[in-house]
């Protein structure tokens, strides 16, 4: 087996978070659960589409304060044993504010069926995509605040 890298953990997991992204396959809650077909079927708790549409004066703003984000002294180590190294951070720092592409990510999160429906007075975002397979296991793949389906 050859050695882990973090290069081919971030890879790996880019996979790992791709296809999860994409592929996951759910079924619908409402036919899972039957009370919440009731609910739905009474307007009480409504299934509405949704789409991903980031304002680009949103964009704009995080990248000026991602550009104005005032960064910690250097460690006083030379290994990780004080958590995230600055060097680390400054990369991150870097992607987010010049590389990252908020329309792919929007179009790719676009490019499958997204809803929300309230629970408990929230708004609760999820998307649904039947499996190919006629007999296969639904799936519920979840995310707690402030998390992301990314």
């Amino acid at each position: 087996m050859p050695a882990m890298t973090s290069e081919t953990i971030d890879q790996e997991r880019r996979t790992l978070l791709g296809v999860a992204a994409t592929g996951l396959a759910a079924v619908s809650a409402a036919s899972l659960f039957p009370a919440a077909t009731a609910a739905a079927a009474s307007g009480a708790a409504d299934i509405r589409p949704f789409t991903v549409n980031i304002p680009d004066a949103d964009i704009v703003d995080l990248r000026r304060r991602l550009a104005h984000t005032r960064l910690p002294e250097q460690e006083t180590v030379a290994d990780k044993t004080q958590g995230v190294q600055l060097k680390t951070i400054k990369q991150l720092l870097t992607h987010w504010e010049k590389n990252y592409d908020w329309r792919k990510v929007e179009t790719r999160i676009n490019s499958v069926p997204n809803f929300i429906t309230e629970i408990d007075g929230l708004d609760i975002h999820f998307l649904h995509i039947r499996s190919k397979h006629d007999d296969a296991l639904p799936l519920i793949v979840t995310h707690g605040w402030p998390g992301s389906i990314v």
